[in-house]
């Protein structure tokens, strides 16, 4: 992880920071996976748009299009369902807390599955951010923990979705991330399609409300889209673990948007968890912790 990846890494979190915010919005009129397909469609037809503006092509054979098709079950249709349902009847906050243990399972999967072995430091990161996410959102979030048991798990099961996915994707480290992040959106909303038709029929929703509308267009372009594009850049210079730090900054980008678009205040506790967030993450790189090595030897 160079300057630019963590830079990058901290743009994707308040990106799909504002994912939880507009999820709320639009899974309170339509269903989760209408709320889905609305999400991966639009970003596919912007991502397509795109690669059409650039020159790029998506003729990359069909094998690359079979693993977008995975990659589309494992990082979109899988977990995003998963969130959507679970946030029906789960506070957002321990949603956040369930989708931060993502690093931890991705740590044990490259571990079993990949050539990125676990090291003490590495773990030890993984868990003092897991312990931040914890502090930062509060215990009123922690409270609703053992009851809506099924909600929980399946959030928990999302971001061992997105693990995977992590090490499913390597597949696309020498594909440019706009072509990466076009086929597994489009391979999504061709997936999800016959999902919604048979369960959720277009005409038979509800129209939206405006704001609904807004939302479900900031989940496309901004939280989906440009994120995903993102999202390939970093595990194509910086590997799958990596890439999945975000989750842990994902609560901290969405505090410090509330502290300056919304005149949230920051408590204590916020900074207490920040603290515990940045010494994992300085503890997974590793670079700071060499340097102080090697200024005491001096």
């Amino acid at each position: 992880m160079g300057p630019i990846e963590w830079l990058l890494l901290v743009f994707l979190s308040i990106l799909w920071g504002g994912s939880f915010f507009f999820n709320k919005l639009t899974v309170a009129e339509w269903p989760p996976f209408a709320v889905v397909q609305v999400r991966v469609g639009l970003a596919a037809l912007a991502l397509l748009l795109a690669v059409r503006i650039s020159g790029l092509s998506m003729a990359v054979g069909r094998s690359i299009w079979l693993a977008f098709f995975g990659m589309g079950i494992l990082n979109n249709l899988v977990p995003f369902s998963l969130f959507l349902w679970g946030q029906q009847q789960i506070a957002s906050g321990l949603a956040s807390i369930l989708n931060a243990t993502t690093p931890i399972f991705a740590v044990l999967v490259m571990h079993c599955f990949g050539n990125e072995r676990v090291t003490g430091l590495k773990l030890g990161g993984v868990l003092a951010g897991l312990i931040g996410v914890g502090i930062l959102i509060g215990p009123d979030a922690l409270g609703g923990l053992g009851s809506n048991l099924a909600a929980q798990l399946a959030c928990v099961l999302a971001a061992i979705s997105y693990a995977f996915s992590g090490l499913f994707g390597k597949r696309f480290r020498n594909l440019p991330p706009l072509v990466a992040a076009t086929g597994q959106l489009s391979a999504s909303t061709l997936m999800m399609l016959p999902i919604v038709f048979v369960l959720h029929p277009p005409w038979t929703l509800p129209v939206p409300s405006q704001q609904a509308i807004l939302a479900a267009v900031g989940l496309a372009l901004i939280s989906t889209a440009l994120a995903y594009i993102i999202f390939f850049r970093i595990m194509r210079a910086a590997g799958a673990t990596n890439v999945m730090l975000v989750t842990f900054l994902i609560p901290v980008s969405a505090i410090l948007l509330g502290v300056g678009f919304l005149g949230e205040s920051l408590l204590p506790r916020h900074f207490a968890g920040m603290a515990a967030i940045f010494a994992g993450l300085a503890l997974i790189d590793g670079r700071l912790l060499r340097r102080l090595r090697r200024a005491a030897a001096a």
